[in-house]
């Protein structure tokens, strides 16, 4: 493992990320964006993914999936690789990879984000630029161990942030070194072993270029032996005889000697090595994978598989309310959990993360969290409810930490008869389950209405129960009022939510007087349900041939019927008749209807702004957009599966619908762009400033047509939210100790119109955070900084999460929504001993091409991306076989 003779590097993070024209930086480009100034380059986003997809591959192939017969290389040879298709080999049809795509979109992000930041993008250890190889290889040995202890300690999203940066390092070096010039057809032996020199490095006297006058470069360099690398800009400066990186944003490479050797791309004006670049990237691919294939050694394969969330199936989380009357709803919990944890034992579909944080008055937690089912079970089944009664409850503060300790793209389910004490937390928490992306479902036993609150004498407001439905709103789930009696029943929307459902968008979205909701069923849809919950009085529902069905229970003409109190679900009959369905409800108050159904085609997205100024132009990627700002909307469709279907009978995605939430009116159409082959899913829409003026919440719906020309229609799973404000959070570069005192940095800048703010923060119970700024100012496209110090207590767990949030308000009366930016940390007390240090009988390189202890494993490339390689003498066709030796000796 890593030695103990290397310190350990140290560990820079950010939340929300810079937005402006940012200095010019060094590197592979960024990422797809990147492909409109080089076409047919290979980006930090190709590489990471191919070698993610090469390793998942290779454990699939060693690891025969239960009760389905074993994958074979053959099948996949000579074909493009796709996440969809893996997983469907290897879990069975329909299989969805949402989850595994969006890690390692995380992961991809935050390798781009090493261009970008500011706490990254010019520091030349970072990119193996200005012949800082030793400390380069230092600094990425470092955030390699960060990635293995975050992983650990079961925090998989700063551990895809470390891992991102690890290989953004690794990668950079194949570029921006002269190692392929060396005739290297290898990546570096002692790269990702320090114990081993680099050796044969160039020293501070030793010139390495000549000069270069012309964009292209091919015989710069001097001829000798040395590894060397290229400055780049004015810090550090350029010695005497030292090549450049080159390219025409680099101030360096006006001074002599002129030119440059980087191959971040095919374009001579950026990279005067262009002509290396495919060599380049056939080599940081192959070290991307050694990477990965260490960490997965390291982590053993359930462990790496939670890294990048190599599996179909969701997390199962739980908060519970455990005061003296939640007892039926303790064992309605209880009963469904079991089920789900029985029904999906040893399939595809088992949850492999389980996380239970119960609360009352005064207290709520701790949280525990664990990939056994039988301890999560054990632990569930020893909750029972106890004292207590009264209303409100601690519930927000055990749902942020439940948010804190669940994967993404997860269901956090809350069980309760009380409303929130705590609902000052309300802004907080609704902006944590978006930047999470996790649907959170309130099942609550209590009649809002009722004025008169458990236990206690005073009159309560029937608005109690609002932060509820704000949480539930922003994070694409709902408040389901019922009462004790059927709390077992409707609890099973537990089970349903579990199976990977999609919610069917409705017009209008909610339900107006005498005037039908519609919405539209395709041919890939299977299990549509349809829910009503309210004082309905009748309903029925109507299918594209006009058969209608009413609210009487039992089995229908459309489907089967069930009620449990003011809770309706309709289970549509298999296969549901495609086109559009009408549902008319007659109610009392507001009633709630939502339409889901199973499928695997869905979507994932994210935003950006296009950064083309600079050396490396690419996409900067956001959490959300922000006011004032040209944004990109990257859009990635999962579940279109090639194989075994012709590349014409794809679904296509022609436009995107933004509305406001939670009325629903259309803000505007923007067509949808595609990116890379049809295969890979890949659209991007441009959303104008003057779409995205106002602060605050909208969906978005995805509209295009199946391979038949049949509509198709998917709406995002929970809103996004426009914010008046960029706020970005940096912290400290490393680890917190326990006792020690770490300073934050926090930016925040307006782009739309002047902001009067004031500025709050929050951290952890029993750690101390101080701020020299809590009121500005600010004009438009004027920023401001502030400084932060967080104190860790001597009694702070070692492996334990720290959320650090700052949130920015609008002044007495301001109509400007807040704007929250999170910064997780973690706590990690010194060791005497490095706990990653290396077996004693492993003192050499970890991968070579000569050792006969080291067993031969496949590797097929290129994958899903697949970008401008076709043809290329090294790469094969769309599928050349490489060699990928294996980790057996250790």
């Amino acid at each position: 493992m890593f030695p103990t003779d290397v310190p350990l590097a140290h560990l820079g993070s950010s939340v929300l990320l810079l937005l402006q024209l940012l200095p010019p930086t060094s590197a592979f480009f960024p990422n797809i964006w990147s492909l409109l100034a080089a076409p047919g380059s290979i980006t930090h986003q190709d590489l990471t993914e191919e070698a993610a997809l090469n390793v998942t591959l290779q454990l699939f192939l060693e690891q025969p999936p239960p009760g389905r017969p074993p994958l074979h290389l053959e099948d996949f040879l000579g074909c493009t690789l796709l996440a969809d298709d893996l997983f469907a080999s290897y879990f069975g049809p329909g299989s969805p990879s949402r989850r595994f795509r969006a890690a390692l979109g995380e992961v991809s992000r935050a390798n781009a984000a090493q261009d970008f930041l500011p706490t990254s993008r010019n520091d030349p250890d970072l990119h193996f630029d200005a012949e800082r190889l030793g400390q380069g290889r230092t600094r990425l040995v470092g955030a390699l161990r960060e990635t293995l202890v975050a992983a650990r300690a079961l925090d998989h999203t700063l551990a895809r942030q470390r891992l991102g940066a690890a290989l953004h390092a690794l990668q950079d070096f194949y570029s921006h070194s002269n190692w392929v010039e060396l005739g290297q057809q290898q990546p570096h032996p002692h790269l990702l072993w320090p114990r081993q020199e680099l050796g044969n490095l160039a020293q501070e006297g030793d010139p390495t270029c000549s000069d270069c006058e012309e964009l292209s470069c091919p015989g710069n360099l001097l001829g000798f032996t040395l590894l060397t690398s290229g400055y780049f800009g004015i810090h550090p400066s350029k010695p005497l005889g030292k090549c450049s990186h080159g390219g025409r944003f680099d101030q360096s490479s006006s001074q002599p000697p002129r030119g440059g050797i980087n191959k971040d791309s095919t374009a001579p004006g950026f990279s005067p090595h262009h002509m290396l670049h495919l060599q380049a990237a056939k080599l940081a691919l192959l070290a991307s994978i050694q990477a990965f294939s260490l960490l997965r050694s390291r982590l053993g394969d359930s462990g790496f598989s939670r890294l990048l969330d190599i599996t179909p199936a969701s997390s199962l989380s739980f908060v519970l309310d455990t005061t003296g009357s939640m007892g039926e709803e303790i064992n309605a919990a209880k009963i469904q959990a079991r089920h789900i944890v029985e029904q999906r034992r040893g399939s595809p579909m088992e949850p492999i993360h389980y996380v239970l944080v119960p609360f009352h008055d005064p207290g709520f937690g701790p949280v525990f969290t664990t990939s056994d089912p039988d301890s999560f079970w054990q632990q569930l089944n020893e909750i029972h409810a106890l004292g207590g009664g009264d209303e409100p409850e601690m519930c927000l503060s055990a749902l942020e930490l439940a948010l804190l300790h669940t994967p993404p793209l997860s269901d956090i389910f809350v069980f309760t008869d009380a409303s929130p004490k705590d609902a000052f937390l309300t802004s907080r928490v609704e902006a944590l389950t978006q930047e999470r992306r996790c649907r959170v479902t309130f099942l609550v036993t209590e009649d809002p209405a009722r004025g008169q609150g458990r236990g206690r004498r005073e009159v309560l407001s029937p608005l109690r129960f609002e932060p509820y439905e704000v949480v539930a709103l922003a994070s694409g789930g709902e408040v389901i009022f019922t009462k004790d009696q059927y709390i077992q029943d409707v609890a099973a929307v537990v089970g349903d939510s579990m199976a990977d459902q999609v919610t069917l968008p409705l017009e209008p979205p909610v339900v107006v007087p005498e005037r039908p909701l519609v919405f539209i069923v395709d041919g890939l849809l299977q299990r549509v349900s349809v829910r009503i919950h309210g004082e309905v009085s009748s309903f029925w529902i109507r299918n594209p041939a006009g058969i209608s069905q009413g609210p009487e229970e039992g089995q229908g003409s459309l489907g089967h019927t069930r009620r449990f109190g003011q809770f309706w679900m309709v289970s549509i009959n298999d296969p549901p008749q495609t086109g559009t369905w009408e549902i008319q409800v007659t109610a009392e108050g507001n009633p709630r209807v939502r339409v889901q159904a199973q499928t695997s085609l869905d979507f994932l997205f994210h935003f950006g702004i296009p950064m083309e100024d600079g050396p490396h132009p690419g996409l900067y990627p956001l959490t959300q957009p922000i006011a004032g700002l040209q944004t990109q909307l990257l859009v990635e469709v999962t579940g279109l599966g090639l194989r075994g279907r012709p590349e014409d009978s794809l679904p296509h995605f022609s436009h995107v619908i933004l509305r406001g939430v939670p009325e629903g009116a259309e803000l505007g159409q923007v067509p949808l762009e595609p990116r890379g082959a049809p295969e890979q899913g890949l659209l991007v829409a441009s959303l104008p400033p003057t779409l995205l003026s106002t602060a605050g919440p909208f969906s978005l719906e995805l509209i295009g047509q199946d391979g038949e020309g049949r509509d198709l229609h998917r709406a995002s799973p929970q809103p996004c939210t426009v914010v008046p404000v960029l706020l970005e959070l940096s912290g400290p570069q490393g680890f917190l100790a326990p006792g020690s005192k770490a300073p934050l940095t926090l930016r925040i800048a307006s782009f739309s119109s002047p902001q009067d703010l004031n500025l709050r923060t929050s951290v952890n119970s029993s750690f101390s955070l101080t701020s020299n700024l809590s009121r500005v100012r600010l004009e438009q496209n004027e920023s401001a900084w502030g400084r932060l110090w967080l104190e860790v207590p001597e009694s702070a767990a070692s492996h334990s999460v720290v959320m650090v949030t700052v949130t920015a308000l609008g002044r007495e009366a301001s109509p400007v929504p807040p704007t929250h930016a999170f910064l997780r940390l973690l706590v990690l007390a010194p060791a005497p001993q490095d706990q990653l240090a290396a077996p004693v009988h492993s003192s050499g390189p970890i991968f070579t091409s000569v050792s006969p202890t080291l067993r031969p494993s496949p590797l097929v490339t290129w994958g899903r991306a697949g970008r401008g390689l076709a043809g290329n003498p090294w790469w094969g066709t769309v599928g050349g076989v490489l060699l990928l030796l294996g980790l057996a000796s250790w």
